[in-house]
């Protein structure tokens, strides 16, 4: 279908929604802040963000498993407070009942509505039949690939005929073929004039993959989650990734992907451990990906260096923000470039390197500038890390917390800024460092 502007009256309206988890100390983290968006009959809208800006939990939110903390979500003038018939879901890791076979999987939504057993009969059968399992009916999961046990999620979905389908990361569990096929599969029943589903929302950190189906792509910030952004795809379906028009959409999408979000009230702040937390990212994996970058001139495209290493662009960019955190490199217009600091780390020798990572890590990445600071001030220039991670609990969850300080204990290591025993619990710190 082609896209025109579309001012039809929304099916889901997000209103201005908010959501904050409690962390162990009783304390609110902000997960997702202020979101508004629509979506509208006839359109398939994507959601990009990197992990851990809230995307899914945007999606539950939508269909009534989570409530927001502030604002509300709407179908149509209802506000949503629970799962609803108008409403399915498709979730990236299958989710079906392994003791109950494919037909009795398809059709719990049916029973769970109190359809009768002749029209649940019926309707999967017509829902198999749809998704391609004619078959597989009396299978249990165990015995289907992966491709089928997707195909089960979007029979199990589509079986209760829903006008909103909401999809996360349907296809990332997939290979490549078994995600193309998938992808084609659902294209063709969304041109059907008899496909019930009248509006899509799925998550993805496939930029490729949002382009090919989305009217809509809205990329959000992170910490927390805001929408930063939206592109109007705007070609004809089927979609031709060869063509310099995609290719020039993905470009504009790595582009509001990659480069920096806003900081709005943050931006007089000073960064604490909390409000610039490091990235997933060990120090090997940051020099190695610089050391790509630098045997291209310094430059290199993001996407062209993902697809190289036959990664996804959301598995880059743990690597990007730490690279870009620490100086060593800037993110802008889908490029990743070495600043001055990073071409010198990688022509260094393993000292030198280490040299100039302990000065960018003291000056740019808060955390481990904070366990810099209290070692050189402590006594004996020890303490037990429980002291950090009680810290760490008030602004993070107690993964995260324990996630955070597992990175600042190899960055300082590398840095030999100061050094970690394990079996006590211990950070410690040469006096003369």
């Amino acid at each position: 279908m082609t896209l025109t502007m579309n001012t039809a009256a929304p099916i889901i309206t997000v209103d201005k929604v908010t959501k904050n988890f409690t962390n162990p100390s009783g304390e609110q983290l902000p997960v997702l802040s202020d979101v508004c968006l629509e979506l509208r009959e006839g359109e398939i809208v994507a959601l990009l963000g990197k992990s851990g800006s809230g995307k899914s939990t945007l999606l539950r939110i939508i269909a009534g498993l989570v409530q927001p903390s502030a604002g509300t979500a709407r179908l149509r003038e209802a506000e949503i407070t629970a799962p609803n018939a108008s409403t399915a879901m498709v979730f990236q890791t299958f989710a079906l009942l392994p003791w109950l076979t494919v037909r009795q999987n398809v059709e719990l939504g049916l029973r769970a509505q109190g359809v009768s057993a002749y029209e649940r009969g019926e309707r999967v059968t017509d829902a198999i039949d749809m998704i391609g399992l004619d078959g597989f009916e009396n299978a249990y999961p165990k015995e289907l690939s992966g491709g089928m046990r997707q195909r089960v999620g979007f029979a199990r979905a589509l079986v209760v005929q829903p006008e909103v389908l909401l999809m996360d990361e349907p296809f990332s569990a997939l290979d490549v073929l078994t995600a193309e096929n998938l992808r084609g599969e659902l294209m063709r029943l969304w041109a059907e004039t008899a496909f019930p589903t009248k509006t899509m929302l799925m998550v993805t950190h496939n930029i490729e993959e949002a382009v090919l189906l989305a009217d809509r792509i809205l990329v959000l910030d992170n910490n927390p989650g805001r929408i930063k952004g939206e592109i109007r795809v705007g070609l004809s379906q089927p979609r031709d990734p060869r063509s310099p028009a995609f290719q020039a959409l993905v470009d504009q999408a790595y582009r509001l992907f990659t480069d920096g979000g806003f900081d709005g009230d943050r931006a007089s702040i000073a960064p604490t451990p909390t409000t610039r937390p490091l990235p997933d990212a060990g120090v090997d994996g940051i020099a190695g990906m610089l050391d790509l970058v630098a045997e291209q001139g310094g430059r290199a495209d993001l996407p062209d260096l993902a697809a190289g290493l036959r990664f996804e662009v959301d598995d880059l960019m743990p690597l990007v923000d730490a690279a870009t955190m620490l100086g060593l490199a800037t993110a802008a217009d889908g490029d990743l470039e070495l600043t001055v600091d990073g071409t010198m780390f990688t022509q260094a020798d393993i000292d030198s390197a280490k040299m100039i990572f302990a000065r960018l890590a003291r000056a740019k990445a808060p955390l481990v500038a904070t366990i810099d600071h209290a070692l050189g001030t402590a006594q004996n220039h020890r303490m037990r890390d429980g002291f950090f991670l009680d810290l760490l609990r008030r602004g993070f969850t107690e993964e995260s917390a324990q996630q955070q300080l597992r990175i600042a204990i190899d960055w300082g290591r590398y840095g030999e800024l100061y050094e970690y025993d394990a079996d006590e619990h211990l950070l410690m710190r040469d006096p003369a460092a």
